[in-house]
């Protein structure tokens, strides 16, 4: 979980949400919470985590490509989850009157 960028867990949380999205899909969806992502940074990262087996790229088309999450990758997800909310719980209580 640790070894992956912030960036890439981001890209796993997006292809999670998504149903096999290409590389455009999943670029259009990330910039709508951030700022926008180039080619250059996005498929390079889709590749590592594909090389990971994190998520599985298959094809489309001859020209586009689809990615999924992977058995693997939902786990990582919910491990990152349960780490995160055994660290900090952010549940507030109401205040006392």
């Amino acid at each position: 979980m640790f070894e992956l960028t912030g960036f890439q867990r981001d890209l796993l949380w997006v292809i999670a949400a998504l149903d096999r999205p290409s590389g455009q899909e999943v670029m259009a969806k990330f910039s709508e919470y951030v700022e926008s992502i180039n080619h250059g940074r996005l498929y390079p990262n889709l590749d590592a985590l594909a090389d990971r087996g994190l998520v599985n790229k298959g094809q489309r088309n001859r020209r586009t490509n689809y990615y999924e999450i992977s058995d693997e990758g939902l786990e990582l997800l919910e491990e990152r989850r349960q780490w995160e909310k055994a660290l900090v719980d952010l549940e507030v209580d109401e205040p006392s009157e």
